[in-house]
C-alpha cells in the first residue's frame, strides 16, 4: 500500500515530499481569515494570523528575532508570499531546542458517504481540522507503520505457535480487539496434496484484556468493561468446523479476499466456520473481517479480526491491512511447516545414526550424551558406538566427520557401520581403523574423519587403544586422579597411506575412561590442549565429591562434564561416552585347553561339573554338561588345533567355546531318520541366549544359563 497525498496540501519549494514536517500540515488554531495582514519588522513570513518563517534549504541558517547569527554573509531565504494554511511551515523558534511531539492517533473518521459536504471541504483543504487531529493521509502514514512493524512481528517467528502468536499479539489491540486463527488439521506440507475433507481448527484466540487502554493505537482510549461475546471466544466457537464443497465458506475462502462480516457472503460463511453459537460474538455493521490465509499453493486457515460495538467499525481500508496481515501469516505458517518437516527428518536421521540404546556388556557399564551445534543444526558428523566382542570384551568407539550437515551425517553413518562389520571380524584396532580408512578414501577425496576405537577385557583389565588423529581419553581412576592417556595421536582417516599403531593399557576396576569429540574441548575461546586440561581438572574436582573409595555415578559424571561448557564453546557437535570398568574377578573365571579328540567331550564335562560346584551352582550342573558335550562334540570333529573352554560367573551364566574353523553354526531342523543335527536344537532350547561369532583365528560359539 503506498502512501499517496489526498489533500491539496503542498510542501515548500526545497522540501522533501516525504518528510514530514513538510508534507503534513498540523493547524494550531482553525484559521478564521485569509487576509494577508501587513508585514512588520520581525515577521519571518506571510500567512493569517500564526504567520511562520519558511523553512531554510540545506546549508541556509535560519534567521529569527532575538537570535545571534554567526559572523559573515546572512543567507536568509526569500519569503514566499501565499495566504492561509496552505504555506505554513513549522515555526523555527518554537523547534530550535525541543522536538515537535507526535500527533496522538485519534479514532478513525466516519466512512466515505456519511459525512457532509463541509466537512468534506474541510477534510480536502486541510481547514477546520481539530487542533490535534491527523489529517487523513496522516492516517494512511499510521496504517502502512502498522503493517511494517506487524509484519516484521509476524516474521520474526519460526515454528508454528509463534507465527500465530506473533499475528495475534500484532493486532490486539492495535487493529482489532480480538482475533481467531483457523489453520487446516493436519496442515498441508509443501506440494503434499492432502486426501480427506477440507477441517479447520481453532488454532488460537486473542483478545484485549479488560483494563487494557489502547491509547496510541487505531483505536480510541476507552476504559471500558470487555463485554461477555469476547471475553469467551473459545467457549462460543466450534473447535473443528469441516468446510463443504460449494458451501459459503469455501467459496470465501477461494476468494482469498478478505470481506466484511455484513457481507452477504461473510454472512452465510461465518456460522459454518464458527459454529451455532459464533454469530452471537460477531458484532452489528462492519465490526468484523474474515480474511482467508492462503500460503503458497492453497488456503491453509482463516483468520477473524473482530471490534467491539463500542469501537469504531473498520473502513474499507482496513481490509488491505487485513489482507497484507493474512497473506503474510500464511506464507510465514508455510514455512515454519516445511521447516518444522526439516528438522523433524534431520531429528530421525540423527537419532537413527546414532545408538538408540547402549549395550551391558559383561564387566563394563556405559553412559552416553550427544550435543548438536545449534537448535537449528541438529545433524552433525559426530558419533559413538559400544559393541560388545566375543569372549565378554566390548569395542568402544567415538568419531567425528568434518562438519555438521546432513552430507556429514551421511557419512558419518556409513563409516558407522563400517566400524560395526569390522568390529564383528574381531579385527585388532589398528585394523580397523586401517579398513575405515580404506572406505573413507572410497567415498571420496575430501571425507575426513578423526576416529579413536578401543577395546577392553574385563577378564584380563586391559585395554587396547589405536588413534587417528583424535583427542586422546582421559581416564579417572577410583582414588580421584584423572589422567589423559598417553596414545599415538595418528593421521585421520581419510589421507590413505599411513599406518596406525595400537598400545595396551592397564584398566583397573572401578576406573572410567572418557571418549569424545573436539567440540567438547574446543571453541573459539580456547585451543584444543587448554581443554583437555579443563576437562581432566573438571573430572578430578568430580571424583573428590564422592570419595576415594566411591567413583562417581556414571549419569551424574556426564553432565558434569558438560557444564564446564560455556555460552560460547558451543562451535560444533560434542558426543561423549563414558565407560566405568568393573571387570571379571580371576575367581570368576575357568579357563582350558581340550585336544581335539574323542573323549574331549566327556573331559569337558567334567570340568564344568568341578567349576560348578566350586561356584556353588550345583542345580546348573545337568544342563551345562548337556550343553558343553554338544558344543564341544561340534568343535572337535572339525577342529584341527586345541579347543578352548572358559566358563565366566557373573549375573549369568556364561559358556565359550573356540576353535580354529572359521564356518560358523547354524540352527537347522533335523529329520526324524537323521542321527545328529540336534545339538544347536537343544542350545536354543535350553539357554538364556546363545550366538556365534568369527575371529581371525576360527570362531566362539557361546551361550549364557540364568543363575536361579
Amino acid at each position: 500500500m503506498t502512501e499517496q497525498p489526498t489533500s491539496f496540501e503542498r510542501p515548500e519549494t526545497g522540501v522533501d515530499p516525504a518528510e514530514s514536517r513538510g508534507a503534513l500540515v498540523r493547524t494550531s488554531t482553525p484559521p478564521t481569515t485569509h487576509s494577508t495582514p501587513p508585514r512588520t519588522p520581525g515577521d519571518g513570513a506571510r500567512g493569517g494570523g500564526a504567520a511562520l518563517p519558511v523553512q531554510a534549504r540545506t546549508g541556509d541558517t535560519p534567521s529569527t528575532p532575538g537570535t545571534t547569527t554567526p559572523s559573515g554573509p546572512s543567507k536568509e531565504p526569500p519569503v514566499i508570499a501565499g495566504n492561509g494554511p496552505e504555506h505554513s511551515q513549522p515555526s523555527v523558534a518554537a523547534e530550535s531546542d525541543t522536538h515537535r511531539p507526535r500527533p496522538v492517533s485519534e479514532a478513525i473518521p466516519p466512512q466515505q458517504g456519511t459525512e457532509q459536504p463541509q466537512a468534506s471541504a474541510e477534510r480536502r483543504t486541510g481547514q477546520g481540522v481539530a487542533p490535534g487531529r491527523p489529517t487523513p493521509m496522516r492516517r494512511d502514514g499510521d496504517r502502512l507503520r502498522f503493517v511494517g512493524a506487524a509484519t516484521r512481528r509476524i516474521a520474526r517467528g519460526i515454528d508454528l505457535d509463534e507465527i500465530v502468536m506473533g499475528l495475534c499479539r500484532a493486532t490486539v489491540p492495535t487493529f482489532s480487539d480480538a482475533i481467531l486463527v483457523y489453520l487446516r488439521d493436519p496442515l498441508p506440507v509443501g506440494d503434499e496434496r492432502p486426501t480427506g475433507p477440507v477441517v479447520l481448527r481453532l488454532r488460537r484466540t486473542d483478545r484485549i484484556p479488560e483494563e487494557r487502554d489502547t491509547d496510541g493505537g487505531f483505536l480510541p482510549a476507552q476504559a471500558q468493561s470487555e463485554p461477555t461475546e469476547l471475553a469467551e471466544l473459545s467457549a462460543l466457537t466450534a473447535e473443528l468446523c469441516e468446510v463443504r464443497p460449494g458451501g459459503a465458506l469455501a467459496e470465501v475462502l477461494r476468494g482469498v479476499r478478505p470481506v466484511f462480516a455484513d457481507a452477504p457472503a461473510a454472512r452465510a460463511a461465518l456460522p459454518e466456520l464458527l459454529g451455532d453459537d459464533g454469530e452471537l460474538i460477531i458484532p452489528d455493521g462492519q465490526r468484523a473481517i474474515l480474511a482467508p490465509l492462503r500460503g503458497r499453493r492453497r488456503v491453509i486457515g482463516a483468520a477473524v479480526f473482530l471490534r467491539r460495538p463500542d469501537r469504531l467499525a473498520f473502513e474499507p481500508d482496513d481490509l488491505l491491512v487485513a489482507a497484507q496481515l493474512a497473506t503474510h501469516s500464511a506464507l510465514g505458517i508455510d514455512k515454519a511447516v516445511l521447516y518444522g518437516r526439516e528438522a523433524y527428518i534431520a531429528d530421525e536421521l540423527q537419532r537413527t545414526m546414532l545408538p538408540e540404546t547402549l549395550p551391558r556388556p559383561t564387566g563394563v557399564r556405559l553412559a552416553s550424551r550427544y550435543l548438536p551445534a545449534a537448535e537449528t543444526a541438529r545433524v552433525g558428523g559426530d558419533w559413538y558406538d559400544a559393541i560388545p566382542l566375543p569372549g565378554s570384551r566390548v569395542a568402544l568407539v567415538v568419531g567425528d566427520v568434518m562438519g555438521h550437515s546432513m552430507t556429514s551425517a551421511a557419512i558419518m553413518g556409513q563409516l558407522r557401520t563400517t566400524a560395526q562389520t569390522l568390529a564383528g571380524l574381531d579385527l585388532p584396532p589398528q585394523e580397523v581403523l586401517h579398513h575405515l580408512d580404506e572406505q573413507a578414501q572410497r567415498l571420496g577425496t575430501d571425507r575426513m574423519a578423526t576416529c579413536l576405537y578401543a577395546v577392553y577385557d574385563p577378564v584380563s583389565h586391559r585395554i587396547t587403544i589405536a588413534n587417528a588423529g583424535h583427542p586422546p581419553p582421559v581416564l579417572l581412576h577410583l582414588g580421584g586422579r584423572a589422567e589423559v592417556l598417553r596414545v599415538p595421536a595418528g593421521a585421520p582417516i581419510g589421507v590413505g597411506g599411513v599406518d596406525f599403531e595400537a598400545v595396551e593399557l592397564d584398566a583397573p576396576a572401578g576406573a572410567t575412561l572418557l571418549l569424545y569429540t573436539d567440540g567438547l574441548v574446543e571453541s573459539r575461546l580456547r585451543d584444543v590442549w587448554t581443554g583437555i586440561e579443563q576437562l581432566r581438572e573438571k573430572l578430578a574436582a568430580t571424583a573428590q565429591l564422592t570419595g576415594p573409595d566411591h567413583p562417581p555415578p556414571l549419569e551424574a559424571l556426564c553432565d558434569e562434564v558438560l557444564d564446564m561448557l560455556g555460552p560460547g564453546d558451543r562451535d560444533d557437535d560434542i558426543a561423549l561416552l563414558a565407560a566405568r570398568f568393573d571387570g571379571i574377578a580371576p575367581s570368576d573365571v575357568a579357563y582350558w585347553f581340550l585336544e581335539p579328540e574323542d573323549a574331549a567331550p566327556g573331559r569337558a564335562r567334567r570340568l564344568a561339573r568341578r567349576a560348578l560346584a566350586r561356584w556353588g551352582l550345583e542345580e546348573l550342573t545337568d544342563s551345562v554338561e548337556l550343553l558343553v558335550s554338544e558344543v564341544v562334540t561340534n568343535a572337535v570333529r572339525y577342529a584341527s588345533r586345541p579347543v578352548t573352554l572358559r566358563l565366566l560367573r557373573t549375573d549369568v551364566l556364561r559358556c565359550e567355546v573356540g576353535d580354529d574353523v572359521p564356518q560358523l553354526p547354524r540352527l537347522r531342523q533335523a529329520r526324524a531318520t537323521d542321527e545328529g543335527g540336534r545339538g544347536l536344537y537343544l542350545v536354543n532350547r535350553l539357554a538364556r541366549r546363545w550366538g556365534a561369532t568369527r575371529l581371525s583365528t576360527g570362531k566362539v560359539v557361546w551361550f549364557e544359563l540364568n543363575r536361579s
